[in-house]
């Protein structure tokens, strides 16, 4: 095992960097091996090899005793190998050096491995917590359909076309006008450009009217988008709704699963025996 861990000319670029990954192989290996003989979950085994640990190491002043390297190791024995990691700090050649002999740090790469450890972030579960900051934001863009829900004679908005069909706008206007009950709304034309998914844009204090509007129109949190009110034809503060690319038609959700059956629609369930009438 000493010679192993020694050894460099003999693998990789036959040079430090190349040991280090030996090193790190032994010590994968070592891990392996006192997890699977119970080294690490077993008081006894664990001072024995405490003890053997002092004889042979030096070691910072605060794990100089058995006991507390005998704590350590009952600690590290609830680690799963798997979540072990042994990384090299990123390396680069050195410029200065005509024949390159020595190595620097990559600027970028080496921060970044500094910063994790330093944030105690794992190198093995990045893709958990990105899934979990992924979750998280996805979670505070569905928050914005909860809450209290203006009524929609009180809902302002002005209406754009932003890549549906010709005349979208106007057809949705009167929707929302004769059917929603949304009477404060109007036509304001074409969007400056086109957008593939329909938004509505709304202040922090028109929140509650961007709700109600989000529940007729079935938009998601996602298409709702915190940002600014615009002024309407009669000088008051109104929200901007541009209807993209995904428009399907006047009074249609824009999400299907919020969508719900017709009133007036004929239907019958199998589980009933009905008679023509």
């Amino acid at each position: 095992a000493l010679a192993f861990v020694r050894t460099r000319h003999s693998v990789g670029f036959g040079g430090d960097l190349s040991r280090i990954e030996l090193q790190q192989q032994f010590l994968s290996s070592l891990m392996r091996k006192l997890k699977s003989n119970d080294t690490l979950t077993s008081p006894t085994k664990m001072v024995k090899l405490a003890e053997a640990g002092t004889d042979a190491l030096t070691v910072d002043a605060k794990l100089k005793s058995i006991g507390k390297l005998k704590d350590l190791g009952l600690e590290l024995g609830k680690l799963d190998t798997k979540n072990l990691t042994f990384a090299t700090v990123p390396v680069k050649d050195n410029p200065a050096e005509k024949t390159p002999v020595t190595v620097v740090l990559k600027d970028g790469p080496a921060q970044q491995v500094f910063d994790m450890v330093k944030n105690d972030v794992s190198f093995t579960e990045v893709k958990k917590q990105e899934k979990e900051k992924k979750d998280k934001e996805e979670a505070a863009v569905a928050a914005r359909l909860e809450g209290e829900k203006s009524e929609p004679s009180e809902v302002r908005v002005r209406v754009l076309n932003g890549g549906a069909s010709s005349g979208s706008a106007g057809r949705e206007l009167t929707y929302l006008q004769n059917e929603a009950g949304v009477t404060k709304s109007e036509n304001a034309g074409n969007a400056p450009a086109d957008i593939a998914k329909t938004t509505l844009e709304y202040a922090p204090d028109q929140a509650d009217q961007a709700r109600a509007l989000a529940e007729i129109l079935g938009l998601t949190g996602a298409a709702m988008k915190p940002g600014e009110s615009v002024t309407n034809s009669q000088g008051l503060p109104a929200m901007t709704l541009t209807l993209g690319k995904d428009f399907k038609g006047a009074g249609v959700k824009l999400d299907a699963t919020s969508a719900k059956a017709p009133e007036d629609l004929q239907k019958s369930t199998a589980d009933k025996v009905e008679c023509a009438k």
